[in-house]
């Protein structure tokens, strides 16, 4: 009798640790995404925010900083990690991996915290934050998150903020040689290369106006910028993955697999935007989903678009036809094709030649 007791006890208790635990992971994993680590709520930061190795990071400018932050945040502006090439006529580019763990030594963050980043619904829920990501994941940094929302998941639920960010103590961030992911760096020269590459899928994460070439911006030293888009590339414009442009909540794991239907995870992914910005939210998004082998182009259109670079454009809407969604079994060839409006029922080749428009001038 004694000894069926304590069974039922231990057994007992097992439940009760496992319904604690589900609970845990159900705080942080609730919309089931394959990266579910790399995205946070409120709760669950407040529910961690004194651990030791968090290191809580407010990524806003100052035009978009109101004097208030999560209790304990370091501030640390994204645009920190972007400066203007003059010499290249090339606006907003990479700081580079040197200058970058400079600046998180200088803000206190090292190799082995779990930085949290946020920014804010007014600031494009999370593309601000998601620069930061990519620089971490760069330098090979494993534990980083972002706060879905941002400030304002924080503000909406009623938990206190702070009118000064927090002083930290300069610190040495190293990331070994072998940790940095190099390959991430990409460029114009290597995005024209891979353009008759069947591996590599390009989404061009700008307007529908700016992909079609309806909507142009300029360069660095004010002269326009060619229009359209990057040959082969389809346009899911990285505003897609909110929920809705007011709350800007990220979708749920199935609602962006309809978003991203018909690109394939086993394959290489290149997103671009203007400067880089944008398309590192689809970057995170596409991480946030289990994606592995993705790229932001950088240099994006400020590069591929001056008319000073010998890099081709189409105007014409690209298409992925096919019904396979990312996180599938299904790796069938057929699902990826894609096609062209302008020419129906002519799929494109990939190669950059025919019906590209000349970039020379």
């Amino acid at each position: 009798m004694k000894n069926r007791l304590i069974r039922y006890s231990v057994i007992a208790l097992v439940l009760f640790l496992g319904i604690l635990w589900s609970f845990g992971s159900a705080e942080q994993r609730e919309t089931g995404y394959p990266n579910a680590n790399l995205i946070t709520n409120a709760q669950w930061l407040k529910n961690h925010l004194n651990e030791k190795d968090l290191v809580v990071v407010d990524v806003r400018t100052d035009k978009y900083y109101h004097g208030s932050v999560i209790p304990g945040a370091v501030r640390m502006p994204w645009s920190q990690f972007q400066f203007n090439d003059v010499a290249a006529d090339l606006a907003s580019t990479f700081v580079g991996v040197r200058e970058a763990q400079d600046i998180l030594g200088r803000h206190g963050i090292t190799r082995d915290d779990t930085v949290v980043l946020y920014d804010s619904v007014e600031r494009d829920g999370g593309a601000t934050a998601s620069y930061v990501f990519w620089v971490l994941d760069v330098l090979g940094h494993e534990k980083k998150m972002i706060l879905d929302r941002g400030i304002d998941a924080w503000r909406d639920a009623g938990y206190d903020l702070a009118t000064e960010p927090r002083k930290p103590e300069p610190l040495l961030y190293q990331a070994p040689a072998e940790a940095i992911n190099a390959k991430r760096l990409i460029d114009g020269t290597f995005v024209y290369k891979k353009l008759g590459d069947f591996y590599y899928q390009i989404v061009d994460a700008r307007s529908r106006a700016e992909y079609l070439g309806e909507k142009g911006t300029t360069g660095l030293d004010g002269s326009p910028l060619k229009l359209g888009h990057i040959p082969t590339a389809v346009n899911i414009n990285y505003e897609s993955a909110w929920t809705n442009p007011e709350t800007k909540a990220m979708k749920s794991y199935s609602a962006l697999q309809e978003l991203y239907r018909g690109i394939d995870p086993s394959r290489g992914v290149i997103v671009y935007c203007n400067s880089g910005r944008r398309s590192a939210f689809s970057y995170y998004v596409l991480r946030l989903m289990g994606f592995e082998d993705v790229f932001t182009y950088e240099g994006s259109w400020n590069e591929w678009g001056n008319p000073d670079k010998f890099f081709p454009v189409e105007t014409r809407e690209n298409r992925l036809a096919g019904g396979t969604l990312p996180g599938t079994s299904s790796r069938t060839s057929s699902s990826q094709q894609m096609i062209q409006k302008g020419e129906p029922g002519k799929p494109s080749s990939g190669e950059p030649s025919g019906g590209y428009v000349s970039c020379g001038g």
